[in-house]
């Protein structure tokens, strides 16, 4: 049973990639700019949408896609640059000293060169 739960989130996944990929090449982007938990908010935001259009009208269905693929797109990866932490513990074993300062002053530390952060 749990190897069954298992595939069934990996197909899941799967296809929620692939609609991803399919709306990055109708808008020309990387597929990598759109956001994996927005694509599946919007896919949820229009389930009902194709469950209910569909059993009336099926050629309606494509419209529906298309749409369905222009609000996936819109909800991008935010841009982060300069992103990083510092590799110090807090409080559980792992291979790094003690973060011993907040954590903004860590990484001024590691912006002047410091390796005493």
């Amino acid at each position: 049973m749990v190897r069954t739960e298992i595939w069934t989130y990996v197909l899941a996944y799967d296809l929620t990639r692939t609609i991803i990929a399919q709306a990055a090449i109708k808008h020309r982007v990387g597929p990598g700019l759109i956001s994996f938990q927005g694509a599946i908010q919007t896919l949820e935001a229009f389930q009902p949408l194709i469950t209910i259009m569909g059993e009336r009208d099926p050629t309606l269905l494509t419209k529906i896609y298309r749409q369905l693929l222009d609000a996936i797109v819109t909800h991008r990866v935010a841009d982060r640059p300069d992103r990083f932490e510092p590799r110090r513990r807090k409080r559980r074993r792992k291979p790094y000293f003690y973060l011993t300062k907040p954590r903004h002053e860590a990484k001024l530390a590691i912006l002047k060169g410091l390796t005493d952060y």
